[in-house]
């Protein structure tokens, strides 16, 4: 992997997405909190293990991206896992959709990171793999692996 830039502080990651989608062209979405949503992100606690994007009357929005409540927030705790709106630009916004009603696209959530005191999601359009297509990744890796290892051992 590559080193995180300066001031981004990668919060959660969805690992799975590369290995189930093949991911097209990514965008950077900021995401609508409420305060303790922000302070429980700031301890480091979300997961996009399930969750994915879908547009809703020329908006979209993040489903089952989970926050779990903060300790100490009582009333003002929201659901885990309820809708979250995101913020891109209109015309990002149009390709985003426009790109989910072709067949066979989704909108992916790949990680949710903070940049200069920001919330923010990078999402993908992806389409999802077939079987022989991650053994055919998972081939490929395997095979770097050797490569590296066989590399390190020559020299």
């Amino acid at each position: 992997m590559s080193p995180q830039p300066e001031g981004i502080k990668v919060i959660a990651q969805n690992r799975k997405a590369r290995h189930l989608y093949e991911i097209e062209e990514t965008f950077e979405a900021g995401i609508v909190l409420s305060g303790t949503e922000v302070k429980s992100l700031r301890m480091g606690r979300a997961s996009l293990a399930e969750s994915y994007a879908q547009p809703s009357a020329n908006e979209l929005f993040l489903l089952n991206f989970h926050i779990p409540p903060y300790e100490k927030g009582n009333i003002y705790n929201v659901e885990p896992t309820r809708r979250r709106k995101l913020l891109l630009h209109r015309r990002e916004i149009e390709k985003l959709i426009g790109a989910v009603t072709r067949k066979g696209y989704t909108l992916v959530p790949l990680s949710v990171y903070f940049k200069k005191g920001r919330a923010k999601v990078e999402i993908a359009i992806g389409r999802g793999k077939k079987e022989h297509d991650k053994r055919e990744d998972i081939k490929k890796r395997d095979q770097e692996r050797e490569m590296r290892r066989d590399f390190r051992r020559s020299s």
